[in-house]
C-alpha cells in the first residue's frame, strides 16, 4: 500500500484529503507544519507528498527546496491559494510535480496523486535497458542521461519527458498531449510542461536561451532533435 504524506495546517483539509486517500486504498499520514512534515518525510519515506505552500514557521516552498537540495525525488503536489502563473511556475521550479489551487476537489487531488504514483521511480531491478539516439543515452534503471559524455541525473518527470521525446525524436507534441502521454493526465496546468522543458534545456542545451536540442515549434509544441541533429549540435563538445 503506497503512503502519502499530507501537509497542511488546516485540519479540515488534511482530514478530508486523508479520508479520500484511505477510501482509495492509500495510506495517509498527516502533518500540520514544516518541522513535523520534514521529520515524517525523512523517517517514513512517503511515496508522494501533498504540501501546502503556506505553513506555520517555514513555508512549504522552503521545505520542498530543502528536500530537493538533499536529492529527494519524492513526487510532490503543492496546494496554494495563490492563482497566478508566476506562483505556479515558482512552485514547479522549486521542484513540485503538480500544483493545485485552493479550494480544490479532493477527488481531483486523489486522481492526480494516483497518476504520480503510477509514474514513480523506476528501480534497477525493473530491468529496463538503456535507450540511445545519436550521442544521447538514457538509462531508466538509474534515471541518468548522457549526452556526448556529460552525465545528468534527472528528476522522475524530467526523465519521463526526455525519454518520451527522445523515443519520438523529430516529432512535435503540444503541452496537452505531453500532459496526457507523459504525466498520464487528462487535466493539469500547461505550466507543468513549460517548467520541465526549461529544466531540461538548462541541463542539456549549449545555450538554454537559444535551444537547438529541445526546440519550440511555434503554435504546435516541443520537439527533440533527431540523431543526426544531435550529433551535429554537440559534436564539438569535449567529453566530461
Amino acid at each position: 500500500m503506497p503512503m502519502v504524506l499530507v501537509v497542511d495546517d488546516e485540519e479540515l483539509v488534511v482530514q478530508s484529503v486523508a479520508a479520500y486517500l484511505r477510501a482509495d486504498g492509500v495510506d495517509a499520514t498527516i502533518a500540520g507544519d514544516a518541522r513535523e512534515a520534514e521529520r515524517v518525510w525523512r523517517t517514513r519515506r512517503p511515496d508522494a507528498v501533498v504540501l501546502d505552500v503556506r505553513l506555520p514557521g517555514a513555508s512549504g516552498l522552503d521545505l520542498l527546496r530543502k528536500m530537493r537540495q538533499d536529492a529527494d525525488r519524492t513526487p510532490v503536489v503543492l496546494l496554494s491559494g495563490l492563482d497566478t502563473v508566476d506562483d505556479r511556475i515558482l512552485g514547479l521550479e522549486v521542484g513540485a510535480d503538480d500544483y493545485l489551487i485552493k479550494p480544490f476537489s479532493p477527488r481531483e487531488l486523489v486522481l492526480r496523486l494516483h497518476a504520480l504514483l503510477r509514474r514513480g521511480d523506476i528501480r534497477p531491478e525493473d530491468g529496463m535497458r538503456p535507450f540511445t539516439v545519436g550521442p544521447l543515452t538514457l538509462d531508466p534503471s538509474v534515471r541518468t542521461a548522457s549526452l556526448a559524455g556529460e552525465v545528468q541525473t534527472l528528476a522522475p518527470r524530467e526523465f519521463d519527458l526526455l525519454m518520451f521525446l527522445a523515443r519520438h525524436a523529430g516529432s512535435t507534441f503540444g503541452t496537452r498531449e505531453l500532459l496526457r502521454r507523459v504525466w498520464g493526465w487528462d487535466f493539469g496546468d500547461d505550466s507543468t510542461v513549460v517548467v520541465h522543458v526549461r529544466r531540461l534545456r538548462r541541463k542539456f542545451e549549449p545555450d538554454p536561451s537559444d535551444p537547438v536540442l529541445l526546440t519550440t515549434v511555434r503554435g504546435t509544441g516541443y520537439r527533440w532533435a533527431t540523431a543526426d541533429e544531435l550529433s551535429a549540435a554537440v559534436g564539438g563538445r569535449a567529453p566530461a
